[in-house]
């Protein structure tokens, strides 16, 4: 008999330990994922900065250009010439950009640095440009309607890319503190204070009282206070049909209205509530329904 019980407790701490080990390895997985993701924004970031900066400063050249036409006519045939290089490498530059933005598929698929984007409209009189009829101020004019299209092009491409990293930023991914391990799993355990089965519509973090939860994704906080069960709770509506729950804080650190970012912090780490010690009790529903969050930390 006392044999048998040793079994079975050897495998208890078999499962248990394999359990752990299990939930270590998809912490991680979540972390590189993370990770990758935050790397590629930041070098898709990077280089639209760059493209911004060399057209502000090539619009600053023609500028200067054109206000010195009038008294430095024979030089700005060379300027032109110059500035028009500095057009086919800014063109070569939003090429690659919009490469790595991956536009198959969006509403603006097809679009093309390369190409002049098309336009239309009616045929309308300019006495005053008929007039001037310089063949170096129309190149410059040619030059600067250029430098527009471009810069109405890197609008349309900034807008879908910021468009892009605010909507994954609203997706929930990552663990809600930097430290804690998981103590108890989402689904049906036995309820710590009636020793009965029931369902447990979350992950519980274990960590030091205190300790910072940061918020998994960007969104608006729609609960920051007390609430039966939870104790202290902070609610995040992140859009798209997610929210996301922080329970049993020792102390909330924003308020219903305020918009949070991923990775920012927004409670400590307590044990207000229905919980037997410092832990978090950290849920993610999708359309109103509780969902496992170890699923959005792959």
């Amino acid at each position: 008999m006392g044999y048998s019980t040793t079994r079975r407790a050897a495998a208890v701490i078999a499962a248990a330990a394999m359990l752990s080990a299990a939930a270590v390895a998809t912490f991680a997985a979540g972390q590189r994922a993370g990770l990758a993701r935050a790397e590629r924004a930041a070098a898709e970031a990077e280089d639209l900065e760059r493209w911004r900066r060399a057209f502000v400063e090539e619009r600053a050249k023609l500028d200067a250009t054109s206000a010195a036409v009038d008294d430095a006519r024979g030089d700005l045939a060379s300027k032109l010439a110059r500035l028009q290089a500095e057009l086919i490498r800014l063109d070569s530059l939003g090429q690659r950009l919009a490469a790595r933005a991956e536009l198959e598929g969006t509403p603006i698929a097809g679009f093309d640095f390369r190409v002049e984007p098309p336009l239309g409209g009616p045929e309308e009189p300019d006495a005053a440009g008929q007039a001037r009829g310089a063949e170096l101020r129309l190149a410059a004019q040619q030059l600067a309607a250029s430098l527009e299209q471009r810069s109405l092009m890197f609008g349309v491409l900034d807008d879908l890319l910021r468009w892009r990293k605010l909507e994954s930023e609203g997706w929930p991914d990552g663990r809600p503190v930097a430290v804690g391990y998981v103590s108890s799993r989402f689904g049906r355990r036995i309820d710590p204070f009636t020793g009965q089965m029931a369902a447990h519509r979350g992950v519980d973090f274990a960590g030091p009282l205190g300790s910072e939860i940061v918020a998994v994704a960007s969104g608006l906080v729609v609960w920051s206070g007390p609430r039966h069960g939870y104790g202290e709770v902070v609610e995040i509506d992140h859009g798209q049909g997610h929210v996301t729950r922080y329970a049993h804080n020792a102390e909330n650190l924003v308020q219903v209205g305020d918009v949070v970012t991923r990775g920012q912090t927004i409670a400590r780490l307590g044990a207000t509530g229905r919980a037997t010690g410092p832990n978090l009790h950290f849920e993610v529903l999708r359309d109103g329904r509780a969902v496992n969050p170890l699923s959005y930390m792959d």
